[in-house]
């Protein structure tokens, strides 16, 4: 029997002991086992912090994030093994499905947050703080990455998606983790983990984990490292006393079991929307992964008129809940995760009914389908039901964690708040309603109890994700029982694992630190205008002053015309007594459009688009016949993903300032946004000369540097494609398929190199095709004229667009980007360049 495989300090190992049994949920049988004596703790933790740690924290925001987004498409691609191993922890295949490929969604989602960070290994937050009255001493925050290592202390019930919702956030502030599933199914994460190492993508130390209980795992962690546990409170509330996170400060996030409530409307009577949503939604949460949720429905809390209704109708419900083998498409829901499992949730179903009474379901009595109940962990579906939960407390602190909750009722609104916040602190909660007066009552009166709410009505239930459903881009945790920790929540999950730092000095330095222009710091002149450069020569505090520019009446007059606003400050000089305007008032926007009018480089180059405005102040009117002149300043880059028909370009975010010419007074400001191309500096452009000194230096016993190719099989494939690109041959389909055509079309824009050993549609693999030609240089002369033959079609017909068998329709500026790549790809391929 094999052992269960740590990772750490760079290679797979086991313990050296005989290791404890872990048996398979469903068939009982022991099939793997777990041992961790012989691990050195201290060194492993160390190993993250500086392996790791090191290279993390160099690369920026975006390059963490296309990191979590590679890892995300790589594992996707595996998922299918990973079902088969879920199974045996008792979970069907819609179980499996949220803890699987949700563990994937979270490394997409954070992935897509490099868009909200900057361009840098660090985060600088918030607004600037003017420190003085000249405006040369300011403030502002950066958030750096936290020098440790993250610690994740994982639950049995989401082995992947409690590792990967946890890592996906560390990775992306720039910290490693080193994880610590749960045993009895910490063979699924092991799995996980065994194809990230073996991906490559993420640098080496950013992920340790082992597998099991470590003890002494607290012993050693410094102030600079996180630690997170999912679990139950009781054990939370140990570790979190544990005296090294005392002695160190290091932060302790705990998100914990919770007595999570979900109350029906005193409107949601039987018969509308919101009654048989409330229904689907407690069985849901009762029986997807056999109740063990830590966001499961633990308390049922609803009208006293009610309480019939809703017991019979759950219990019809739940009376359609097959149980078994959860490989079996019938079964609805599987077993719990083990023996011992399945004795807590009867302890606690034991105590909870000397206070509530069970009215479905059944301790002694289940049937499944498909496996032995006796040999499998598994439990049917309890319904309990407690008439007065204001006397009957136990129903608000013992948690059963299995397919278990309970009924109790409610007389008012005021009562069913009070019932929710006698949990002391859930992850959850939900309410059922059509009445958003009850939805904003309950809501505003219960917050302060619960981490997360959802109102569930007829408007949003298609599209709802569900009462237990933490998303990556929203806070998961909550206070009290449930930890008092947070995690995800978007930026506000990364942000746990940056320090904040208050930085102070003049705007200058403060530029330079932070990447981002601030008011009043020295500009840099541009030797020429700044929308001539590329996104990569262009730095924060490029500056340009523009020459000058008189509004005029008949400007404003126009302007009010062309525009239809007709304002009477622009407009009707005779009603202006009383208000703030002294004169006719140029229009806010006029001012803007002149201001661009006066920065803006109007022939063609690397700026290729305006992308908005961010923020927009009129400082004082002005009025015709003042003049203005204005100052555009690079205020920040920021890097973007490019996936349609365009080339690879970032975001640059102008400051222009507009001042009065007469008085240099600053009369209005905002950021411009414009879309910049990058360099192209991977590929060799393709010019004549180019063409012909390639074609000369290649000679007839040239060997190609991949592929089987011969020279002058690579001159008459050319040749081919030329007939292709020029009208020539086009009784052909398109070999792409349909789903992806776009996405292959697009990458003809990007800057990439075509992959070596790239396989054209219509050769055969590994084999030569016969050649046409009786040598290389009449290859080549045929080659050349088949060229001309393209350039002359698209001179002749420059709107044309032609099919290609592998990018499917291209214009003229198309079949040049494909003919630079394709030539470059083939030149490369005989050592040509």
């Amino acid at each position: 029997m094999n052992k269960i495989q740590h990772y750490v300090q760079g290679q797979w190992t086991t313990g050296k002991e005989e290791g404890t049994p872990i048996l398979d949920a469903v068939t009982g049988e022991a099939f793997t086992s777990i041992a961790i004596e012989g691990l050195d703790v201290p060194e492993i933790l160390n190993y993250g912090r500086t392996k790791g740690g090191e290279v993390l924290r160099k690369m920026t925001f975006q390059e963490r994030g296309n990191m979590l987004k590679s890892l995300a498409l790589y594992l996707t691609k595996r998922k299918n093994s990973f079902y088969e191993l879920s199974y045996r922890t008792g979970a069907t295949k819609v179980d499996s499905w949220i803890d699987i490929e949700g563990g994937f969604g979270n490394l997409f989602a954070n992935a897509s947050l490099r868009k909200l960070f900057p361009n840098q290994p660090y985060h600088v937050e918030g607004d600037a703080i003017d420190l003085s009255r000249g405006g040369r001493f300011m403030a502002h925050h950066i958030m750096v990455p936290k020098k440790g290592v993250a610690v994740h202390i994982n639950a049995f019930n989401f082995p992947v998606w409690g590792m990967l919702e946890k890592c996906a956030v560390n990775w992306m502030a720039g910290v490693p983790a080193v994880v610590l599933p749960a045993p009895s199914t910490s063979y699924l994460a092991e799995a996980v983990a065994k194809e990230i190492i073996a991906s490559g993508i993420l640098p080496e130390g950013a992920l340790q984990i082992i597998n099991g209980t470590v003890k002494t795992i607290l012993d050693t962690v410094e102030s600079q490292d996180v630690v997170t546990f999912t679990g139950s409170a009781k054990v939370g509330r140990l570790l979190k006393a544990h005296p090294q996170l005392i002695q160190e400060s290091v932060p302790f996030t705990m998100e914990a079991d919770s007595l999570n409530a979900s109350i029906l409307g005193e409107d949601a009577v039987p018969g509308t929307p919101e009654f048989d949503l409330f229904i689907k939604e407690v069985r849901k949460e009762m029986t997807v992964k056999a109740g063990q949720k830590c966001t499961a429905i633990r308390r049922i809390i609803v009208p006293q008129n009610l309480v019939e209704d809703v017991q019979t109708a759950l219990s019809k419900a739940l009376d359609k809940i097959t149980i078994g083998d959860p490989r079996l498409k019938e079964v609805r829901m599987g077993s719990l995760v083990s023996h011992q499992q399945v004795q807590a949730v009867r302890d606690s179903v034991n105590d909870l009914s000397k206070e509530a009474q069970i009215v479905y379901g059944s301790l002694d009595e289940i049937n499944t389908i498909g496996a032995d109940a006796k040999k499998g962990a598994f439990i049917s579906p309890i319904l309990l039901r407690s008439d007065h939960p204001f006397e009957n407390t136990i129903i608000h602190e013992r948690e059963a964690f299995g397919p278990v909750s309970t009924i109790m009722p409610y007389k008012n609104l005021d009562e069913a708040i009070l019932l929710a916040q006698m949990g002391k602190g859930s992850l959850v909660s939900s309410i059922a309603t059509n009445d958003d007066k009850i939805a904003k009552e309950y809501v505003i009166n219960a917050a302060s109890h619960h981490g997360r709410i959802m109102v569930v009505n007829r408007d949003m239930a298609k599209e709802s994700t569900g009462h237990g459903s933490p998303l990556p881009y929203l806070v998961h945790g909550g206070p009290g029982r449930a930890g008092g920790g947070e995690e995800m929540g978007g930026m506000r999950g990364v942000k746990h694992y940056l320090q904040r730092t208050a930085i102070q000095g003049s705007p200058t330095t403060i530029t330079e630190i932070t990447g981002i222009y601030q008011q009043n710091a020295k500009y840099k002149e541009a030797p020429q205008h700044p929308f001539k450069y590329h996104w990569e020569d262009i730095q924060p505090g490029m500056s340009m002053k523009t020459h000058r520019r008189t509004f005029t009446d008949t400007d404003i007059i126009n302007f009010a015309n062309v525009t239809w606003d007709h304002f009477y400050a622009h407009t009707d000089i005779t009603s202006l007594d009383g208000s703030i305007f002294e004169q006719r008032t140029a229009h806010g926007y006029f001012i803007i459009s002149a201001a661009a009018g006066l920065f803006v480089y109007p022939n063609k180059g690397p700026v290729s688009a305006n992308y908005g405005l961010e923020e927009c102040r009129f400082l004082r009117p002005l009025y015709h016949n003042d003049t203005i002149y204005v100052r555009l300043t690079c205020k920040q880059k920021v890097d973007r993903d490019v996936a349609s028909a365009e080339h690879p370009s970032g975001i640059v975010k102008w400051y222009a300032e507009i001042f009065d010419a007469n008085t240099d007074e600053k009369v209005a400001f905002a950021t411009v946004l414009t879309m910049v191309q990058k360099k192209q500096e991977v590929l060799t452009e393709m010019t004549e000369d180019k063409i012909n000194d390639c074609l000369y230096a290649l000679k007839e016993d040239a060997k190609p540097e991949w592929g089987i190719m011969t020279p002058q099989h690579m001159i008459e494939h050319l040749e081919y494609t030329y007939k292709i690109a020029s009208g020539e041959i086009q009784d052909f389909e398109i070999a792409t398929p349909s789903t992806i055509l776009d996405k292959v079309h697009n990458s003809l824009w990007n800057y990439d190199k075509f992959p070596k050993n790239s396989q054209f549609p219509q050769l055969e693999k590994e084999t030569l095709e016969p050649l046409k030609h009786p040598d290389l240089v009449t290859a080549i002369d045929k080659f050349k004229a088949q060229r001309e033959k393209y350039l002359e079609f698209f001179k002749e017909n420059p709107e044309a667009e032609l099919k290609n068998l592998v990018f499917g329709e291209l214009n003229k500026y198309e079949s040049y980007l494909l003919e630079r790549k394709h030539l470059n790809h083939h030149f490369e391929q005989f050592g040509l360049l």
